[in-house]
């Protein structure tokens, strides 16, 4: 095994390991373009993971300094010169596919912003943390997958979006944890739910229907992404279903119980993963 294909090893272990849902679609993609994305899934889930660690009693200057030196990494890498298994996998990622590094500086940015940020008063506010650690994603992603025309960028956006408002929606009571609310301020005034109630994990139907509300959001941005697969490289298709398909679904399973997000983090089993690559073999859309 090579220096390189090590590193490629431990791109996949990561991804394997932190990004379940995603790493069911990276499976289908091929080989080269499975690999970059592993790649770049690992320097973002390394940047994330430094972020949240300034929860756990880590100064947020010691955090910020490890978020600064693991962008000059990434300056390392884009400079042909990597040091760290992750960027030495993703250099020779960027020798096929043209990946834009802003990208990566804009899920930096979005990790920083998690440092020091943890109410949203607006929708727009939540769309523009959005934009920096999902909407980035998707344009490495594209990047790596293949696309016809520029209007694969903004359904992408879409996709992204979606990806990241059940994130928001699912992970309510995993994120008190880190006393983080991502849910806007102002929703909470519209449904008459007070952020000692989201903190103290109240459950009635005042949250249940904000739950529902975020849930039926997030399924809209869903159907606005469904002409990105039509857009993609034919051999990225299935794969980039499959990731969809498994938010979405997690999306349902939260219809039938949206008070679940209180009490606890929902995840598919791996039957019911299976069965989402049967369904959407047969019907190929998100939702």
């Amino acid at each position: 095994m090579t220096a390189i294909d090590d590193a490629y090893d431990q791109c996949r272990a990561i991804a394997h390991k932190h990004g379940a849902n995603f790493s069911v679609g990276f499976r289908f993609l091929p080989r080269a373009k499975r690999r970059a994305v592993y790649a770049a899934y690992a320097y973002c889930r390394v940047a994330d993971d430094i972020a949240d660690e300034v929860d756990q009693a880590v100064s947020l200057d010691d955090t910020a300094q490890r978020l600064d030196a693991w962008q000059r990494e990434l300056d390392a890498c884009y400079e042909g010169h990597p040091a760290h298994p992750i960027t030495i996998a993703l250099a020779d990622a960027l020798t096929r596919f043209a990946i834009p590094k802003s990208a990566f500086i804009a899920l930096i940015d979005g990790c920083r912003q998690d440092m020091v940020k943890s109410r949203y008063e607006t929708f727009e506010e939540l769309l523009h943390y959005c934009d920096l650690v999902a909407t980035s994603i998707s344009d490495i992603s594209l990047a790596i997958f293949g696309y016809k025309s520029e209007r694969a960028l903004e359904y992408g956006r879409n996709l992204a979006t979606a990806l990241q408002l059940t994130n928001v929606t699912r992970d309510v009571g995993d994120d008190l944890a880190r006393d983080r609310i991502y849910l806007p301020r102002e929703e909470l005034r519209q449904f008459g739910v007070s952020e000692e109630e989201i903190l103290g994990r109240v459950e009635n139907d005042r949250v249940r229907t904000l739950i529902e509300f975020q849930i039926a959001r997030a399924e809209r941005y869903f159907r606005e992404a469904e002409p990105l697969l039509q857009e993609l490289d034919f051999d990225a298709r299935f794969g980039v279903l499959l990731m969809g398909g498994i938010y979405a679904t997690v999306l349902s399973k939260l219809r039938k119980d949206p008070l679940v997000v209180i009490r606890r983090r929902l995840s598919l089993t791996k039957l019911q993963k299976v069965m989402v690559v049967g369904t959407r073999m047969l019907r190929p859309h998100f939702v």
